[in-house]
């Protein structure tokens, strides 16, 4: 009469531990992929090219990508008319004017601001301690439902006593 009271992790057992969490690997990776969307929309971590338009050629680049320049004005937000009108706005929302050297010419050059990079830098910290609850949650909630049914599969090997 050799009993096995020895407690099995129900995850062997089972994908689906408690009711409406699925632990598949597809939806494990479907979970990932949309949380790297999110926090890609989120951060602004989307790549994105400094030019719009299609490849140029060599005459028409702008002259502070081939040439030494000195910046007039510090980086600024462009208002809403210059952000439709400019290409350089449309890339950031922000732009400095520069001086090339060599040319003498006047250009406006697409930048990031410290403030827009600090704005961005929060919103992730956030999403971060977001997402560390949101998980700190989920741990505790699987926890006690494997805690119930252990507790449960003993109180059951008891009875049958």
């Amino acid at each position: 009469m050799g009993s096995d009271c020895r407690i099995q992790p129900m995850w062997l057992f089972s994908t689906r531990l408690t009711p409406g969490l699925s632990c598949s690997p597809r939806s494990i990776a479907l979970y990932t992929v949309l949380w790297l969307l999110t926090a890609a929309r989120i951060c602004g971590a989307a790549v994105r090219s400094e030019d719009r338009s299609p490849a140029m050629a060599a005459g028409s680049a702008p002259c502070w990508q081939v040439e030494e320049f000195v910046v007039a004005q510090e980086c600024s937000q462009c208002t809403a008319f210059e952000a439709m009108s400019w290409l350089a706005c449309s890339t950031t929302g922000y732009v400095e004017k520069i001086n090339c050297a060599k040319s003498k010419k006047d250009e406006y050059k697409s930048c990031r601001s410290a403030v827009m990079e600090e704005h961005l830098f929060w919103q992730f910290e956030g999403s971060v301690v977001g997402l560390t609850f949101v998980f700190a949650f989920l741990v505790v909630v699987r926890q006690r439902a494997l805690d119930r049914l252990a507790s449960e599969k003993v109180r059951k090997q008891i009875e049958s006593i």
